[in-house]
C-alpha cells in the first residue's frame, strides 16, 4: 500500500520493526536520552512507562489518513492500495493526569539560540487556546537538539509570543525566554523524559495564580 503526504510526496517508512528496535538499543542509558531515538519515540517510550506505573494515561494521537484507492480481490476482502496522510488538525498528545486534561505538542529544532515559529501551525495555536479556555493543561515539549536540552513551555506563553507576530515581534522564541518561562526537563533512566515533574510545577503555578 502506498501512502502520500499532503503535498503528494510518497511516504517512505524507514522505521525499524519494534522487535529489532529493542534488540539494538544500547544497554547503557545516558543523560542525553536514548541514542538514535527521536523526541517522539522518547515521549512514546515515556508515556508507556507512565501507563505501566498507573501514573498517567497519555497517548499520541493518530494521524488522519484519506484512502484514495482500494482493491477488492474478493467480496469479503478490501486491500488499501493508496492513501494520503491528512494534515493533523490538533496537537500530538493528549490524556489524563491526576484529574487534569493534558494536551501538548512535541517539537525539535537544530537552532541553538531560539525556537522558530515555523515549527507550529495556526490551527494548533487555536486548539491550545480552546483547550485552555476549558481548563486544560496545555504545553509544548521543546528539544534544542544541538544542546541536548529539553523544556516544557506553557501553551499560554507560546500563544502570547505567537500573537505578537502580528505587531511585528520576532518569529521565534529566544532560548533565554524558554529558560525563564518554561521548565527544564533532564533525561533519566525511567521514564526517559520525566515530563510529569514539570507538569506538576505548571499545575502548581496555575493554581497559585488563580488564588
Amino acid at each position: 500500500m502506498t501512502f502520500h503526504y499532503p503535498n503528494g510526496q510518497p511516504y517512505l517508512n524507514n522505521e525499524v520493526p519494534q522487535s529489532k528496535k529493542q534488540a539494538t538499543r544500547p544497554k547503557a542509558t545516558t543523560l542525553f536520552g536514548k541514542r538514535g531515538m527521536s523526541l517522539e519515540e522518547e515521549l512514546n517510550d515515556s508515556n508507556q512507562y507512565y501507563r505501566s506505573q498507573s501514573m498517567a494515561v497519555v497517548y499520541k494521537k493518530p494521524t488522519p489518513i484519506q484512502i484514495v484507492k482500494v482493491d477488492y480481490p474478493a467480496r469479503s476482502q478490501a486491500v488499501i492500495k493508496e492513501a494520503y496522510f491528512k494534515q493533523a488538525s490538533t496537537t500530538d498528545y493528549n490524556g489524563i493526569y491526576q484529574g487534569h486534561y493534558l494536551d501538548f505538542e512535541a517539537k525539535e529544532t537544530k537552532n541553538k539560540t531560539a525556537f522558530p515559529f515555523r515549527n507550529f501551525h495556526q490551527h494548533q495555536i487555536e486548539h491550545f487556546r480552546a483547550c485552555l479556555q476549558q481548563g486544560g493543561i496545555c504545553f509544548v515539549i521543546m528539544k534544542f537538539v544541538p544542546l541536548q536540552r529539553l523544556f516544557l513551555l506553557p501553551a499560554s506563553e507560546l500563544i502570547t509570543r505567537w500573537d505578537a507576530q502580528a505587531d511585528g515581534a520576532r518569529k521565534s522564541i529566544p532560548l533565554e525566554i524558554v529558560i525563564k518561562q518554561g521548565y527544564e526537563i533532564n533525561y533519566q533512566l525511567n521514564p526517559t523524559i520525566p515530563y510529569l515533574s514539570a507538569v506538576d510545577q505548571l499545575i502548581a503555578y496555575q493554581v497559585k495564580r488563580s488564588n
